[in-house]
């Protein structure tokens, strides 16, 4: 202890700097590979989600519970992540800048435990050397590296605050070894490896606080066993400490086995090939990973992001040549064992202490004791290299104390150190992108199918399918039995739109899939993610009308083989609605609520499933529980919007508005958002405002047919006709057939321009369209007698009347012709009412404010393909034309022709929204 010094302040500014020159260019990186499932995909860093949560799923946002969890619980270091999100969101420069902190920590700790074994300059040394080392971009510059980083600053505190522990005598100061063991809970909270300092604290007890050597220890225990001697006071004092230090580890430990629920993850054998191999090939390729991780601290010239599938094919003979190098790595470690324990001095104790920062961290990754979800990883070499940077820094400092060497060890020293900073340096650029890591990782091997998938991953996202095509296709040749490869390849097709093709690839993929053996959990033979192959297939052959029994069967076998497959549940839901079958696809959504009720997306499905159930109120009620789930769901606020709207409820138009008007602040580019809020302003009279809002949709999609014929309604009902022309101009333009625009057109044609021949080609047009259209062909009969043809008014009225019998305005208005073709002498006098060439005046008023709805319902698709994608549901609304000139009548005319109005409203939009609604 009299060893250790304080770090002074210019070896932590030479430290800093040196991290900063090697890690500046990490800031420029965005989030790939695992950050991806980390960081952007995980709910668990968002702020609406209970911190709870970071205490009951993985690092993965995974709940521990399920079988796809991968046993990760490292809250702490997600916490670190949540931070991020709540100062900067999803800016990858911060979340860089943090680990880039975490690493000066972890530097200037490191070389304050290199002082307790080394003097200052070989300290400084071992600290430039991990400060510099490229092994580590993976843990730096990889967002997820944190785990190591967070972990690795608690496993350093960890171990000093132990070295205080011993006091003067020989004593036990008791508060070190309590903040030792607090400092391990948090270092294994930030990832599972952090307990493994109470082993270095142990052998540091033994070998360095008390001094044995192992011969010692031998010769002590032969006294006690031959009953010539007694346990030394001193041992007892160790031996209490270790007791306490031992006791606190195991009850660490079966906290985290009961966390992890006592099972572990399951991997497939691409993640692992070795773990599923027989013996001995199981044995030696594990022995020959030891000397592979140990190559890649002594040179670090060929990194690697992605060691699984067939990076390092499999050891199977004892006669492979890889053997050679597995014996010479065990040979040369236990000379350094021997050395170390054998013999006492500083050398071996620094030696032991370096041996035991190499060995004693990397067991959990050595698949010793259970097996790991990848061959080699990086950034587990994190806290071994602590080790070896010990070593080299103490073999270096054995050379350089030899005149004869003492310059050629410097200037060794300075080309690692400036060659070890300039690859690190060169490596981090690898970090900027998803296509920039998995390009350079195919440079060094070409054999890993995990590669080529990741690089068309890369590509896919990009939206370049068709070079993406090439690398998934590689990745089916490089591993021919991988199911994702092929489906993969099968997404990618469909992306084409080559459905045959990528049909075939599904059904390989399918084909690849284990057979169901009676009595066999099916769940723990295989990748839960390989099931959604079943749920592709159907997602592609539903779109064939045909074959929708087949997806179905496709969605059943899925859920028999896994009866927790929420996916299944989902897919099979939005089927079956497509089936006409809701009340099976409420049971397939209630089904997939059981296993997940934080999903806003099923209570969105519920909702839709209860319109198609014609049950509004339910409805609204799955709509609210999805947006309490998330406020920011975008159908749900849609959707249970313009549900409240048709409610024709007006104490719900408030809450309508203001989630139409969150709706349009996510969706700041879609045009249905606006043209509803301007529906519902229209409803509540409030004309400038419903004119803003048509205009602003229209901005945004001129072509808007709904919102080009409202606008234009609306300046119809507020006397601004003229203004409506040319906004019914355009909607013609885009569509002519649109026979309500072209009623609105010809009346204002006939009674605000008095141009008789526009008004009548608009009606003709209309009748060409639909010659049984009542109103359009009452409304040129208007024509013909405007023209003084009252022969041809005449027979139109009577045609008009045979289509519609019991509407008695136009009998009425067959009288007053005949009449006035009776008594040709009075026809100066008389007139047809000035029914503003609509429909007569009970049927005009009905008609005004009526509304058509358009509904295509679709639920939410939670795709099981590369990339989400949701079908939006838009109801868009056209009020029905209005015959705007009304002749004058008296007060008690006009109250009874709007209370005839009111009630035929109702019956007709009753109608109206039946024949749209089905």
């Amino acid at each position: 202890l009299e060893k250790m010094a304080d770090v002074s302040l210019k070896e932590a500014a030479l430290i800093v700097g040196v991290v900063a020159a090697c890690y500046w260019n990490s800031l420029f990186c965005g989030f790939v590979f695992d950050d991806v499932s980390a960081i952007l995909d995980n709910k668990d860093l968002h702020p609406s989600t209970p911190l709870k949560n970071l205490f009951q799923n993985d690092f993965w946002g995974t709940p521990m519970s399920e079988e796809r969890s991968h046993k990760s619980y490292r809250p702490l270091t997600v916490l670190t992540f949540r931070l991020n999100y709540l100062f900067s969101e999803l800016n990858a420069v911060s979340y860089h800048f943090l680990n880039l902190v975490f690493h000066v920590v972890v530097c200037i700790v490191f070389l304050k435990v290199c002082k307790l074994f080394l003097d200052n300059r070989s300290s400084v040394v071992a600290s430039l050397l991990f400060a510099v080392h490229p092994i580590h971009t993976e843990a730096v510059t990889g967002v997820v590296g944190r785990a190591e980083l967070l972990s690795s600053i608690f496993f350093l505190a960890a171990f000093l605050s132990y070295t205080k522990s011993k006091g003067p005598d020989n004593t036990i100061v008791w508060t070190p070894i309590a903040v030792t063991v607090f400092l391990v809970a948090v270092a294994t909270l930030c990832k599972e490896q952090g307990i493994t300092v109470v082993g270095i604290c142990c052998v540091y007890e033994v070998f360095i606080a008390q001094g044995y050597t192992l011969p010692t220890l031998l010769d002590t225990a032969v006294q006690i066993l031959r009953g010539k001697g007694s346990i030394p006071f001193s041992m007892l004092q160790t031996l209490l400490k270790l007791i306490v230090l031992m006791f606190s580890t195991l009850l660490l430990v079966v906290v985290r086995v009961q966390v992890i629920q006592s099972q572990l993850p399951v991997f497939t054998r691409f993640d692992n090939p070795a773990a599923v191999s027989p013996s001995p090939a199981r044995q030696l390729t594990f022995n020959y990973l030891l000397p592979v991780n140990a190559w890649l601290l002594l040179n670090p010239s060929e990194l690697c992001c992605d060691w699984t599938m067939g990076t390092i094919p499999l050891v199977e003979s004892l006669l492979d040549v890889r053997n050679v190098a597995t014996l010479t790595f065990f040979c040369f470690l236990g000379a350094l064992i021997v050395f170390s324990l054998r013999y006492p001095g500083d050398s071996s104790k620094t030696v032991l202490m370096a041996l035991c920062l190499i060995v004693l961290p990397f067991i959990p990754a050595s698949n010793l004791f259970f097996p790991v979800g990848f061959v080699v990883a990086e950034r587990v070499l994190y806290v071994p290299s602590m080790g070896f940077c010990i070593l080299v820094a103490h073999g270096w400092k054995k050379l350089s104390n030899k005149s004869v060497l003492r310059k050629i060890s410097w200037v060794c020293l300075a080309a690692v150190l400036f060659t070890h900073a300039l690859k690190t340096l060169h490596r981090n650029w690898d970090w900027e992108s998803e296509y920039t890591l998995f390009m350079s990782a195919l440079k060094v091997n070409k054999n890993n199918a995990k590669l080529w998938n990741n690089v068309g991953h890369a590509l896919e996202n990009e939206k370049n399918f068709e070079r993406a095509l090439q690398f998934f296709i590689q990745a089916t040749q490089v591993q021919p039995d991988d199911i994702g490869a092929h489906m993969n390849v099968g997404r990618t097709y469909k992306n084409l739109n080559k459905t045959k093709e990528a049909e075939e690839s599904y059904m390989i993929a399918k084909s690849l899939m284990p057979q169901i053996i009676p009595g066999k959990k099916y769940a723990a033979r295989v990748a839960p993610n390989h099931l959604n192959v079943y749920i592709n297939l159907a997602n592609l052959i539903r779109a064939n009308e045909s074959r929708l029994e087949e997806a179905d069967q496709l969605y059943r076998q899925a859920i028999s083989m896994r009866p927790d497959f929420k996916q299944a549940y989902i897919s099979r839901g939005e089927l079956l609605l497509k089936m006409n079958k809701p009340l099976k696809a409420k049971e397939a959504y209630l089904r997939a609520l059981e296993l997940d009720r934080t999903n806003a997306d099923l209570w969105y499905n519920l909702a839709i499933v209860y319109i198609e159930l014609k049950d509004p109120a339910e409805a609204l009620k799955n709509f609210n529980r999805a947006l309490e789930l998330n406020p920011t769901h975008k159908l749900a606020l849609f959707n249970s919007a313009l549900l409240m709207q048709e409610s024709g409820d007006a104490r719900l138009r408030p809450e309508a508005k203001q989630r139409l008007l969150h709706y349009v602040k996510e969706e700041p580019q879609d045009a249905n958002g606006y043209f509803n809020l301007g529906m519902l302003a229209m409803d509540d009279k409030k004309d400038m405002e419903a004119e803003a809002w048509m205009k602003k949709a229209i901005r945004l999609q001129p072509n808007f047919r709904s919102a080009l014929f409202n606008l234009a309604l609306l300046y119809s009902q507020t006397a601004k006709e003229l203004m409506a022309l040319p906004v019914l101009e355009d909607l013609l333009r885009y569509y002519p057939d649109h026979t309500k625009g072209l009623i609105l057109k010809g009346d204002i044609l006939m009674n605000q321009k008095k141009d008789i021949v526009g008004a009548k080609m608009c009606f003709e047009k209309i009748l060409e369209l639909d010659p049984n259209n009542v109103q359009g062909k009452h409304n040129l009969c208007v024509v013909y007698f405007e023209e003084r043809d009252l022969i041809k008014a005449e027979k139109c009225l009577v045609e008009t009347l045979a289509l519609a019998p019991h509407e008695e305005y136009i009998q009425r208005h067959l009288n007053i012709v005949r009449s006035k073709i009776a008594s040709l002498g009075a026809m100066e006098q008389s007139s047809l009412p000035s029914e503003g060439t609509a429909a007569a005046e009970e049927k005009k008023n009905s008609f005004q404010n009526l509304k058509e709805v358009k509904n295509e319902k679709t639920t939410t698709q939670s795709p099981v393909d590369k990339n989400k994608e949701h079908s939006k549901n838009k109801k868009q609304t056209e009020k029905n034309s209005v015959d705007k000139e009304t002749p004058k009548k008296s007060t008690k005319e006009i109250k009874d022709i709007e209370k005839k109005r009111v009630a035929a409203l109702k019956r007709l939009e009753e109608i109206e929204r039946i024949l749209n609604g089905e």
